[in-house]
């Protein structure tokens, strides 16, 4: 669905994961318009590099929420969100009313640590070693004395669990 030359393809990509990344980004960025604008760089970045997914190596939410992370260290460190991919691909800014910034900021109050406290022990586990470690799936098989494959299940349920999660959160 990544690589698909398809935008509809990719608007269904956005649209699974948005949330996801609205509720990563939330907690860690002051104000629901640059929740907003880390969002739109981090969906424009995905589909300006989504040749470059590689779903060997995790599932696209995982892809996504890296794209996210990156880009909101290099705000950080130049204070500012950069837009360039947006730029590049042609992209107008979005104007967002007050009611979306509101929606925007509800999102991104979802505490994921909670959510990831729901989850069963086998995939919280599976996913703080993947994405917040970063480990390999092979790595993390060889740690817990499984399968990979069992391993990507666990991420895979596990990822899919919090999700149902966060959308479900008030």
């Amino acid at each position: 669905m990544l690589k698909s030359r398809d935008p509809n393809d990719f608007g269904r990509f956005y649209e699974r994961h948005v949330g996801a990344v609205v509720s990563f980004l939330g907690p860690r960025v002051r104000g629901a318009d640059v929740v907003f604008d880390l969002t739109a760089e981090t969906f424009a970045r995905a589909f300006e590099r989504r040749e470059q997914y590689d779903p060997a190596r995790g599932p696209g939410v995982a892809w996504v929420l890296v794209i996210a992370r990156n880009l909101l260290i290099d705000s950080v460190r130049r204070s500012r969100v950069l837009d360039e991919s947006r730029r590049r691909l042609g992209v107008a800014p979005v104007a967002v009313d007050d009611a979306q910034l509101e929606l925007i900021e509800t999102r991104s109050q979802a505490d994921l640590r909670a959510v990831l406290r729901g989850l069963p022990a086998d995939q919280c586990e599976a996913i703080i070693r993947r994405f917040l470690l970063e480990e390999s799936y092979p790595e993390i098989a060889e740690q817990l004395s499984c399968s990979e494959q069992v391993v990507r299940k666990r991420v895979s349920r596990g990822l899919a669990n919090a999700r149902q999660a966060v959308e479900e959160q008030p």
